[in-house]
C-alpha cells in the first residue's frame, strides 16, 4: 500500500525513513540535512563509514532521535558519479530489499529531496511508486510506503502515478 502524508519526515512514527546520501553517507539535499539535524549526534556517529560505499546501494542505521527506529540510506552519488534517475532507482530497489530483510513494515520517503535536486517531483513520484510496486518476489515487507508531500500541488503531481484504490 502507498499512502500520501503531509507531515515532517523526521516526525513520522514508521519503522524507517529513506535518506538520500553520497558514498560516504553525507546528506544529499535539504531533506537529508533536516533529518540529520533532527536525528542528533548519536545518528552522526552511526553513519560514519570506513570506506566509500557503492553508488546504487542502500544501508540501514539506527534513527537516532527520529520518530523512526531506522534510517534507510540510499547511496545516490559518489565523488565521481552524480545522482541520476538510474542511481536513485537502483538505490531504492536496494533499500526495499534491505527493508524486506529486516522485516520492516512501514517505510516513509519524502517526495522532495529524493536524490537532492536530481529528479523533478514527477520523476521522484514515478521512481518511488514503480520501485515499490514492482518489487520482485516481495514477501510483504515493507507493506506500506508513506510518501511525504509538502503541499496540495505535490498531491496532484503524484496521484496519477498511484495504483487505483479498491
Amino acid at each position: 500500500m502507498i499512502r500520501l502524508v503531509e507531515r515532517a519526515l523526521a516526525d513520522l512514527p514508521v519503522d524507517a525513513v529513506v535518506r538520500s546520501a553520497d558514498d560516504r553517507l553525507r546528506p544529499i539535499g535539504s531533506t537529508s540535512e533536516a533529518l540529520d539535524r533532527a536525528a542528533g549526534d548519536r545518528f552522526a556517529d552511526q553513519r560514519r563509514v570506513q570506506a566509500a560505499l557503492e553508488v546504487g546501494s542502500a544501508v540501514i542505521t539506527g534513527g537516532g532521535e527520529l520518530a523512526a527506529e531506522f534510517v534507510l540510506h540510499i547511496v545516490v552519488q559518489g565523488e565521481d558519479r552524480a545522482a541520476s534517475r538510474d542511481t536513485i532507482r537502483k538505490a531504492l530497489i536496494s533499500a526495499w530489499h534491505r527493508a524486506e530483510g529486516w522485516q520492516l513494515t512501514t517505510v516513509a520517503a519524502a517526495l522532495t529531496g529524493l536524490g537532492g535536486a536530481a529528479l523533478s517531483i514527477e520523476e521522484a513520484a514515478v521512481t518511488l511508486v514503480e520501485t515499490f510496486r514492482d518489487r520482485a518476489g516481495a514477501t510483504g515487507f515493507p507493506a506500506e510506503l508513506q510518501i511525504v508531500i509538502d503541499n496540495a500541488g505535490q498531491r496532484g503531481a503524484i496521484e496519477p502515478f498511484l495504483p487505483p484504490r479498491p
